[in-house]
């Protein structure tokens, strides 16, 4: 299964080359008073992990605006169809296949990704108006109430004051400036959602240990790649606009040596940081698990 991950992976090396960190979506959409943040499933449920990724790239390079993706097969059952000539994206769901050893009767099991080809709604022709949600604006200056509910129920030692924003995991609390020191909300917001998925990695919340933890090294830049995927999948959820941040630039070239060096590197990141933000879901009062496909 090379393939699978190498695909994916050389064309965010690609766009990371050109300066471009491909995880950043430009649009905001809403359906239902509520925004629309990740990719979502003909039945509404949202795609997860490296998905997430995979479709906001390919809606990018195809300046698709609407959230929605389905199969050829949904589609047709809609009574709706795939234009002809439309090119669809590959996604990825895990599997697992169990051996037996022959001598001793032990079961081996092993995880192995498969794909599938999905389209996005503005490629099909005749679908029900649920599938076509409507822009909205967002607010660029003011306090987002759901985010900082958020914040509040996870129960972190928040400091403010400085000019500078990070998770100290020796006193295991995170420092950010104040609110009204950012261009946007959405700045905040993002920078504060960056070192929250940081928090997550501490040995009593979900232990991630990536590795050496020195700037410039794998384990460095990996932990910085899950806390920026964390963030945007978080803001997604949120309803926040993400874009790069300037600091994060510098990163740039770390994390392109990292998937270079193991095709598998992105795959990863985005499984830890699709964990974390689960675990900040989870401390939310009348959390209820999602049961569509965690990939």
């Amino acid at each position: 299964m090379r393939d699978v991950y190498s695909n994916l992976t050389d064309r965010i090396v690609a766009a990371l080359e050109n300066g471009v960190q491909p995880w950043f979506k430009p649009w905001q959409s809403s359906w239902g008073g509520r925004s629309i943040g990740r990719p979502l499933r003909a039945n509404g449920k949202p795609y997860r992990g490296i998905n997430v990724i995979a479709l906001w790239i390919a809606a990018e390079d195809a300046g698709y605006g609407n959230p929605y993706w389905m199969t050829y097969k949904q589609a047709k059952t809609l009574g709706a169809f795939v234009r002809k000539g439309e090119k669809g994206t590959e996604v990825v769901y895990a599997n697992r296949h169990t051996v037996t050893d022959e001598e001793t009767g032990a079961n081996r099991s092993y995880a192995y990704l498969r794909t599938y080809t999905v389209f996005n709604c503005e490629q099909i022709e005749g679908l029900p108006e649920q599938y076509q949600p409507k822009p909205r604006e967002v607010a660029k200056n003011e306090r987002i109430e759901a985010a900082e509910a958020f914040t509040a129920n996870l129960g972190m030692d928040l400091r403010f004051g400085g000019d500078m924003a990070f998770y100290s995991p020796s006193n295991d609390r995170v420092q950010m400036p104040e609110f009204d020191t950012f261009d946007t909300a959405a700045d905040y917001y993002c920078t504060l959602n960056h070192e929250t998925v940081h928090w997550t990695k501490a040995e009593k919340r979900l232990d991630r240990d990536l590795g050496k933890q020195r700037w410039g090294d794998a384990g460095y830049a990996m932990e910085e790649l899950v806390a920026e995927l964390g963030s945007v999948f978080l803001a997604a959820d949120l309803g926040i606009v993400a874009k790069p941040r300037a600091g994060h630039a510098s990163y740039i070239a770390h994390w392109l040596k990292v998937m270079k060096d193991d095709k598998r590197a992105i795959f990863t990141a985005a499984s830890h940081a699709e964990k974390a933000v689960k675990y900040l879901h989870e401390k939310q009062p009348g959390y209820v698990p999602d049961k569509a496909e965690a990939e």
